[in-house]
Parts: structure tokens; sequence; C-alpha cells
């Protein structure tokens, strides 16, 4: 168990697996993308990752999260890789970030086998769901930023993430 104590909606949520920690070097994990092909950390080999972590993107801060990335996402052209990550069925991913005219990120899904949520420390065993926040991974696969949001309702910090992402690729 992760020992991050995290809300969702004010009551105490429980996190599966060891929480990620900045100079820990990532763990490979599969996710599957929209048409139900895995995809590994691998698949970003030598490249800067931003994850972007949430519940569920058919909420409010979800959506808002992964359009603020989306955003942010295209002033870094092709030098980082942007993920939007989250238990959604790949569909919905798919339907939402082409309803919304997401193309600056990378929609994947952990709902498969939740192995980004056990190896990363995201994982809320109460609902099968990821905890929301963000993961920044070099381009040796070593972690150099992470927030996990400690109230799920809230957004991250987005500011402190692009900083940190600044500093890495100037």
């Amino acid at each position: 168990m992760s020992n991050s104590k995290i809300t969702f909606g004010g009551n105490p949520v429980n996190l599966i697996g060891k929480s990620i920690e900045v100079g820990d070097k990532a763990e490979n994990f599969t996710v599957i993308d929209e048409t139900l092909k895995p995809i590994t950390l691998d698949n970003f080999s030598g490249k800067v990752k931003l994850i972007s972590i949430f519940p569920s993107i058919d909420t409010s801060v979800c959506s808002l999260q992964t359009r603020k990335f989306n955003e942010e996402a295209a002033k870094f052209e092709n030098k980082v890789a942007f993920i939007a990550l989250s238990a959604d069925l790949p569909f919905a991913l798919k339907r939402f970030c082409g309803a919304e005219g997401i193309e600056n990120l990378t929609p994947l899904s952990d709902h498969k086998d939740m192995d980004f949520g056990n190896k990363f420390g995201f994982h809320i065993k109460e609902l099968r769901l990821l905890a929301r926040g963000v993961v920044i991974i070099d381009d040796k696969n070593i972690v150099q930023y992470v927030e996990i949001v400690p109230e799920i309702g809230n957004e991250p910090n987005y500011e402190a993430a692009i900083a940190k992402l600044n500093k890495m690729i100037k």
C-alpha cells in the first residue's frame, strides 16, 4: 500500500502500490491505446514524458486537466511526450479527445490491468480508478517530478509541472 493520504469528496481512500518518488527508475508499465493496442513506457523511449493522471475523463476537473495539458503540450512541440492516463475505457478517451480537438497528447487507458496504477501507487483501491496527479520522467526513465493531488476533486499544480519541464528541456 502507498503511504499517500488522499481523499475523494473529503472521504479518505487508499492507494495500492508503492509510491513513486523523484529519483526512482520508472518501472515499465503496459496500458492500452484507443485501438486496444498495448503501449508501454518503452514506446516513449528517449523522450521526456509528462503523464497527466486522472480518475475519469467524463468529469469536469479531469476534462479541464486534459485541456490544460493539451494546450501546454503544443508549446513543447515534439520535445516532450504528453500522456493523458486514466482507467477510463479507451473508447471514452477517444470520444472525448475527438470531440474536444485534443491532439497534442496521447490518451491511454490503464483500465485493463491497472498496471501503471499498481506500479506507481496511483490505484484507488475502493474505486478501481486512478488518483489525480502528474509524473514527469526524463529521457533516461528517471522520475523527476511527482504530484499526487491530496483531494481528488482538485486540480494538479500545472505551473509547478510546467516549470519543471521547462528546466529539463532547456
